[in-house]
């Protein structure tokens, strides 16, 4: 069976110039968590897993939701940021240091 994310990694030649858009949802196409210098961890002694507001404020869509729970962490396109962990009204995030 084919991974279809593998198959249609791009190099970086590949790329459109200046960041177009070329196709709506082809964002999934695209590995942009290598960026990360900081990786989001969760305590799952103090997370509930249903306010969700990690979900509702995580720019890149990288929390993952299943049937209405946090389920995990998106690491493929997840950038680092930290908004998840400054808004997470349980502290449950942390932002560590990423290993390569």
């Amino acid at each position: 069976m084919s991974n279809k994310i593998a198959d249609k990694k791009k190099g970086w030649r590949e790329l459109p110039i200046g960041g177009m858009i070329l196709d709506a949802g082809n964002s999934v196409e695209y590995d942009t968590g290598a960026w990360r210098t900081y990786c989001p961890v969760l305590d799952t002694e103090k997370c509930n897993r249903v306010c969700l507001q990690c979900w509702i404020c995580c720019p890149d869509s990288s929390i993952i939701v299943k049937d209405g729970k946090f389920e995990g962490f998106d690491l493929m396109h997840c950038k680092g940021c930290g908004i998840c962990a400054h808004e997470c009204p349980a502290k449950a995030i942390n932002m560590v240091e990423e290993k390569k």
